[in-house]
């Protein structure tokens, strides 16, 4: 009788220890409080948003969106089925992780690639310009839905998609209550102003903001940690060549030359792979509208030329068929032009401004392989290549 009792107590503490072990398992994932390590990052070079962490939700903050002052958009970030939270009236509740999300711009799907997320797509605005391979097949395999243009969403489509979030892109002259059909139904809409940021990383780091989404910090930080390391390691490279060669970026249009401002995206990328701007002293982010006159004589000494039209067929004959004076310049001359239309699909797609946004350190590398050869024997170039 007493083998039996120990028995039977043995077999009790044995499930009893298996129901411990699952009880601790399921506690270290999913149930953990959202502060927990590996579920928070930390905002280093983007000014654009904020994220909050607390014990049982996220608070998102995007930051002047439509880059205007006091423009500040909260969001609540919650588990599924969480209770709602107080003190953020303004704020939208987003129920997270979410696992269907429409979104209006090529640059969410990069983000979503490197998150190895690319399924939660349900929805996407203007189809026919996404170069992802995976995205575009399942977008004909009737898996995304086209829901319109960013500028002309078909919100009762989107209705009923019923999708957990809807990441729209902020334009300035956008205002919050731009979609009335889809907060009347209880859909958020949360706005991605990456393209307002004025470094290279800063736009990558948007990365985060998805992750929080997702509840993939842990994976996002890992891959931005290597993104910025390699960036900057590049960038430190640059900074040995004994050359500072200058460059000529973009093309003239009937009204005007639009070149990059000197606080701007393109001008970072163009110093931090040790070229010489000529506009690199104007203090703003905003493109330069400029006249031919005014580009011209610094046109004409140019070392290399850049960002030579959009076109993957762009050649020096067709770029000269434009406009005969560009014959004069330096670098039309010696051949060193170059254009970021290496990866166009054949709908007119252009990888640059899809994973680009993502990836600054391979675009770096292009560059620095363009001005500086030596310094990256190896390197291929991937977004940009020569016209011919």
């Amino acid at each position: 009788m007493l083998k039996q009792s120990c028995l039977t107590l043995l077999i009790f503490l044995l499930i009893q220890g298996c129901n411990f072990k699952k009880t601790s398992e399921d506690k270290t994932e999913a149930n953990l409080p959202l502060t927990a390590k590996g579920r928070k990052t930390e905002i280093v070079y983007a000014k654009g948003f904020t994220i909050d962490y607390f014990d049982d939700f996220k608070l998102v903050s995007i930051i002047n969106p439509f880059e205007r002052q006091n423009d500040t958009i909260r969001y609540i970030l919650q588990k599924k089925g969480a209770p709602k939270i107080n003190g953020y009236p303004d704020a939208q509740r987003i129920e997270i992780p979410v696992a269907k999300m429409v979104a209006t711009s090529s640059t969410h799907i990069a983000l979503l690639e490197l998150l190895g997320s690319e399924n939660v797509l349900t929805g996407l605005a203007s189809t026919q310009y996404v170069y992802s391979p995976k995205v575009t097949a399942m977008v004909k395999a009737g898996r995304i839905s086209e829901i319109g243009v960013a500028g002309g969403l078909n919100e009762e489509k989107i209705v009923e998609m019923a999708p957990d979030v809807v990441m729209t892109i902020a334009g300035p002259d956008g205002r919050i209550d731009h979609y009335p059909t889809l907060e009347q139904a209880g859909i958020p809409f949360l706005i991605n102003s990456e393209w307002v940021e004025k470094t290279p990383l800063a736009r990558a780091e948007w990365l985060k903001l998805m992750a929080a989404l997702l509840d993939k910090e842990e994976l996002a930080n890992e891959k931005f940690e290597k993104i910025a390391t390699e960036y900057n390691r590049l960038a430190k490279l640059a900074t040995t060549s004994k050359t500072k060669p200058t460059v000529l970026s973009g093309l003239n249009t009937k009204d005007a030359w639009f070149m990059p401002g000197g606080d701007g995206y393109m001008a970072v990328f163009l110093k931090d792979s040790g070229a010489d701007y000529p506009w690199k002293n104007t203090k703003t982010t905003t493109s330069l509208p400029l006249s031919f006159e005014a580009v011209y004589p610094k046109a004409l000494q140019a070392d290399y030329w850049i960002n030579v039209g959009f076109d993957p067929y762009d050649s020096r004959r067709t770029i000269l068929a434009q406009d005969a004076r560009y014959a004069d310049f330096s670098a039309f001359k010696s051949g060193k032009m170059y254009s970021y239309n290496n990866r166009v699909n054949a709908s007119g797609a252009n990888d640059f401004f899809e994973s680009g946004n993502i990836n600054p350190h391979i675009v770096l590398s292009d560059l620095i392989k363009i001005f500086h050869p030596e310094l990256l024997p190896d390197h291929q170039l991937v977004y940009y290549k020569q016209i011919q």
